[in-house]
């Protein structure tokens, strides 16, 4: 007698607190973006106080929620906390004539630039649902990056002591550029902020400033390694998978 083979397991679905939703916001304004993130942030720590409260009372807990804006944004620098204003290479004057506007912001890190052609990507995430871990948080960040730009054939990767991703990273290098940076903030475990992967910007508009605050190494796009035009929404739709897997995170 023989026994039939066992049918294969169903996938067991990620838990409501492992859902991540994304919101495509298209080409938008950096301060509304901003405030939006500062408002599902404050909900998000909102649903944590709550939490422990119920906790303390013998109640269930509220899964919190994850998010996922990705957009692209006019001509616009930011400095973070740990930045120097000037690094800003522009008057007030210049900036206008160039188009662009200026924040302070309370990320990490110095000043970068956004504009058309960059793919940003900004994680609202609870990471008492993943990993309550900032550094592998952005080597995650890191890695989907990483991941995506292999499918176009390049070979990117990180600088030890530099955040973001690289090409041209390998020990010894001649030529070591950036092609997405990186600055977050994270409160009660809760993320804000996050990466800007440089698929076809104005390049020159990084010219305007000290990237990052690094003086020594240059700045790259996707376009510029490839040769030839690339979308943002064809990018965009090859790191989300990357980004759902490496977190094991489940559609929203």
């Amino acid at each position: 007698m023989t026994t039939a083979p066992a049918a294969p397991a169903s996938p067991v679905a990620a838990p409501p607190a492992r859902a991540l939703a994304v919101q495509r916001l298209g080409l938008v304004p950096y301060a509304p973006t901003w405030a939006l993130q500062e408002e599902l942030l404050a909900a998000t720590v909102a649903i944590k106080t709550q939490n422990r409260e119920a906790a303390a009372a013998g109640r269930p807990p509220q899964p919190t929620p994850n998010h996922l804006l990705l957009c692209q944004h006019p001509h616009t620098y930011t400095l973070g906390k740990s930045g120097k204003p000037e690094h800003l290479l522009l008057s007030e004057g210049a900036l206008a004539a160039h188009g662009a506007t200026y924040h302070r912001i309370n990320r990490g890190g110095d000043i970068t630039y956004h504009g058309p052609g960059q793919l940003v990507g900004y994680p609202i995430l609870d990471l008492d649902n993943f990993r309550p871990d900032i550094h592998w948080y952005l080597r995650t960040l890191e890695e989907a990056v990483i991941l995506t730009l292999a499918e176009y054939g390049l070979r990117a990767g990180r600088i030890a002591g530099l955040t973001g991703v690289w090409l041209g990273w390998e020990a010894g290098a001649p030529n070591p550029r950036k092609i997405c940076a990186m600055g977050v903030k994270c409160s009660r475990w809760v993320t804000m902020h996050g990466f800007a992967l440089n698929v076809a910007p104005d390049l020159a508009y990084f010219g305007h400033i000290v990237p990052c605050g690094i003086i020594d190494k240059a700045v790259t796009s996707l376009a510029q390694e490839l040769g030839r035009p690339v979308a943002v929404e064809e990018v965009q739709e090859r790191l989300v998978p990357h980004l759902r897997a490496l977190f094991a995170a489940a559609t929203a």
